[in-house]
This record gives C-alpha cells, structure tokens and sequence, in this order.
C-alpha cells in the first residue's frame, strides 16, 4: 500500500516549507470541474490550491479512512519529495525533481 509513501512526500514537504502542489486539493477548489485539471486552475487563488498556498488546506478534501489516517500519523521513512499516478492506481516516488519531471513525461504527459 502507498499511503505511508505519499503521506511521507507531503510530511517531507512541509518540514522543508515546500508547497505540496497536490492536485486533488486544487480540483476540490474548483467549481464544477470537468476533469481536465489545466495550468489556468493550477494558477487559480483559492483555499485549496496548494500549488499557490504553502501548508495544508484549510480541511479535509474527502472523508479519510482508517488506513488514511495511520499513514498520516505514521508516514513511510524515505527522502522523496515527488510523486506522480502511473495511469495503473500506481505512483512513482522521487527524491529529485530532475527524476520527478522524467516521471511526469513518462507517465503524464504521452497519454
């Protein structure tokens, strides 16, 4: 299970004061989204863009689980700062945004 991973990258950007630049969060602050998450959204001020706002949202984006939960409290032990959907329910993990921006192309952005 990836939850104490993706829990690590966003306990690990925090420590470090980087923004956490998670797209669901953006999405839950756009009105009617269609599924097609743009650069112009990613540039949208609101509460949850945390492409633009530093640290958490202002509440939760979705009813987290009990497996959620753990991993939020107990994250995975790792330097990864970036993580990026497979397109299979999968990520990848990376400590460098070299390797990440390598995932995006890889995963993202040839769909």
């Amino acid at each position: 299970m990836e939850m104490p991973l993706i829990s690590a990258v966003f306990h690990n950007r925090l420590k470090r004061g980087i923004a956490l630049q998670a797209d669901p969060t953006v999405i839950y602050g756009i009105k009617d989204f269609d599924g097609n998450l743009t650069r112009k959204h990613l540039e949208t001020p609101t509460p949850y863009n945390t492409y633009r706002k530093r640290g958490l949202p202002p509440g939760p984006i979705a009813s987290p689980g009990a497996f959620a939960l753990h991993a939020a409290a107990t994250p995975a032990k790792t330097k990864d700062l970036y993580f990026v959907a497979r397109g299979d329910g999968t990520h990848e993990f990376n400590a460098t945004l070299k390797e990440h921006n390598r995932a995006v192309r890889r995963y993202q952005l040839k769909r």
